[in-house]
């Protein structure tokens, strides 16, 4: 899928080694619900063999790439919890933090959504936001999601509970 600055595209073999370093940063970790690393043979299995059908795997990741420099990718997006019969999913999305206020997370969004919308025919996304995290509320909030609540104590760092919002955008066609 290409936008205007970014396209999205399935993962590569030439993606293992960044996916790993991705995966195997504690500083994400909390967001990601990771509790342990990652060997790089899980990773390189889950590039070759997971089966990219959403239907059949409950979850879709796309690597995001500039379309000025298409090699490298910039981050990734996920849907997750893919749930077919109530038509919704998860949304995640990780910019390597070198990526980051370009607008890709904002247009990478924009086109998972029209993605999960128009083809997948998907009647919600969601997700969860620390209440902390104001540059991924504020993004998410820009492509039209809601805060719908606060879920106290929803996550644990550092020995520390946190807040998270629950954000939702539906589909009203």
């Amino acid at each position: 899928m290409k936008g205007k600055q970014i396209s999205l595209r399935a993962p590569e073999p030439a993606d293992i080694d960044l996916i790993y370093a991705w995966e195997n940063d504690p500083s994400v970790w909390q967001v990601s619900n990771t509790t342990a690393p990652y060997s790089r043979f899980d990773i390189e299995q889950f590039v070759l063999n997971t089966n990219h059908d959403i239907f059949a795997a409950k979850q879709l990741r796309l690597m995001i790439t500039d379309n000025e420099k298409p090699g490298e990718p910039v981050g990734a997006i996920d849907l997750f919890d893919f749930d077919p019969l109530h038509r919704r999913a998860g949304v995640g999305i990780l910019i390597a933090s070198s990526e980051r206020g370009k607008g890709y997370a904002t247009e990478a969004l924009s086109m998972l959504k029209e993605y999960s919308f128009n083809t997948l025919n998907l009647h919600q996304l969601y997700c969860h936001i620390s209440t902390e995290n104001k540059g991924s509320i504020h993004i998410f909030s820009k492509t039209g999601f809601e805060i719908c609540g606060t879920c106290k104590d929803w996550t644990r760092a550092e020995n520390i509970w946190k807040d998270a919002f629950f954000m939702q955008l539906i589909n009203h066609k």
